[in-house]
């Protein structure tokens, strides 16, 4: 797969993780076996000392040094930076980002109509995410009025994608992988006159899942949920049993308190939620559509809680496949099974 000028030798694409799950360990992983490895920026400064008081300027500073030490563990690998576009100062972030050299932005939760303004003068490709062909028509319409040019790469995410998703509930409901697949030819028709380089998204987790998007024209996948269980993922251990330990039954669509829906694994946490407890305990600045003053908990300290592996006391994002994972494994013999 080629972005430009960055060859991508395994067409892979490991997506970004957060809170605290893909950082520079599992990005530099990939990254160094020929995908491109992707730290997630939300709330990355949460090991901070600070963080409880100036949760964005840690992160600001932890974008920087995330990325400088996943391009140390890549040895010029491809590291790429996924930040949501309703992250407070989104702005901010990206200019952190491309300071920092990182070589790629993925970017969703919202269109990214001014990244392109926020990168301009740098060699730091762009790529926006998107669920719909009516969402990947407006994003290139108006990058090509407003800032004379087109995406680097687009990453399409259907339904079957962990964290929060770009979907109603009644959409999550009535789409299956195969009725998605008609959107998926659409946008790849968009993107392919254009000649955008396209990767798929959402319910990636073998070979053969990869095979069969690229039959349909995508470069590439996008797979997030098969890493989490790895030995170089940034995440507790805990996390990563929590994977292995669960059933298909265990894999729940909840309301995130972002406004989002989202895919998790049931927990106790859940159970409380459901129950009418409330969680909330001050505000760390993370998403522009959050309310704490109506919130049932804090996303960013649930998520935080979960990687560190309180996990009966968080919230564990994961893929429509997390329960297909029954052991730890190392990124490189992953990298090994989707190389073409």
């Amino acid at each position: 797969m080629r972005i430009g000028d960055l060859d991508v030798a395994v067409p892979v694409v490991q997506g970004g993780m957060g809170v605290g799950v893909s950082l520079s360990g599992l990005a530099g992983a990939v990254a160094a076996c020929g995908g491109i490895g992707v730290i997630s920026t939300a709330q990355i400064g949460f090991r901070d000392a600070d963080f409880g008081r100036h949760p964005i300027e840690c992160n600001l500073k932890a974008v920087g040094e995330e990325i400088k030490k996943a391009k140390e563990i890549s040895n010029g690998g491809i590291i790429g930076a996924n930040i949501m576009v309703v992250t407070r100062r989104y702005e901010d972030y990206v200019k952190a980002a491309v300071k920092a050299g990182v070589d790629i932005i993925i970017s969703g939760a919202g269109l990214p109509m001014e990244l392109p303004a926020y990168t301009k003068d740098s060699s730091t490709k762009l790529a926006p995410i998107v669920s719909s062909k009516r969402a990947i028509n407006v994003i290139m319409r108006y990058w090509q009025k407003r800032h004379g040019r087109k995406p680097d790469m687009v990453v399409i995410e259907g339904p079957s994608a962990g964290g929060h998703l770009g979907f109603n509930r009644d959409e999550l409901d009535r789409l299956t992988p195969e009725a998605y697949d008609e959107e998926i030819k659409a946008i790849l028709d968009v993107t392919a006159n254009a000649d955008i380089p396209t990767v798929v998204a959402g319910g990636i987790y073998t070979r053969e899942d990869m095979e069969h998007y690229l039959s349909m024209g995508a470069s590439g996948v996008q797979m997030a949920t098969r890493f989490v269980t790895t030995y170089e993922c940034d995440a507790h251990m805990n996390y990563k049993q929590a994977y292995i330990d669960s059933s298909k039954e265990d894999i729940v669509i909840v309301s995130s308190p972002v406004g989002m829906p989202g895919r998790a694994i049931h927990n106790k946490f859940l159970e409380r939620v459901a129950a009418g407890e409330r969680f909330m305990n001050g505000c760390r600045q993370c998403i522009t559509t959050c309310d704490p003053k109506t919130s049932p908990y804090c996303i960013t300290e649930a998520l935080i809680n979960a990687v560190e592996g309180r996990c009966d006391e968080g919230l564990l994002f994961c893929g429509s496949n997390a329960y297909r994972a029954k052991r730890l494994e190392h990124v490189s013999d992953i990298m090994e099974e989707f190389r073409l």
